[in-house]
């Protein structure tokens, strides 16, 4: 088993899988992320991103969700190989 490819969120591409291994936001924006889904552990698959890359949409916990490269950026997981 290799070394796990850790990456930001916001450096996903469309149709990645990243299950959370931390995040990196603090007051309101963490507890609104926390409770659509976004916990350490829990998978996210990129959707789509925008033609400029700012939003990007996520499907976690069956819902779709657009964040801004602000808070993407300070999510962070590993990327797992596709079917997973």
């Amino acid at each position: 088993m290799g070394k796990p490819n850790i990456i930001k969120l916001v450096q996903g591409e469309k149709g990645n899988t990243i299950k959370i291994t931390s995040l990196n936001l603090e007051g309101v924006m963490r507890r609104r992320l926390l409770d659509l889904g976004f916990v350490v552990g829990a998978h996210v698959e990129v959707i789509r991103k925008s033609p400029l890359g700012d939003p990007i949409a996520y499907r976690v916990s069956q819902t779709t969700i657009a964040l801004r490269k602000e808070e993407s950026s300070r999510i962070e997981g590993e990327l797992l190989p596709n079917g997973e």
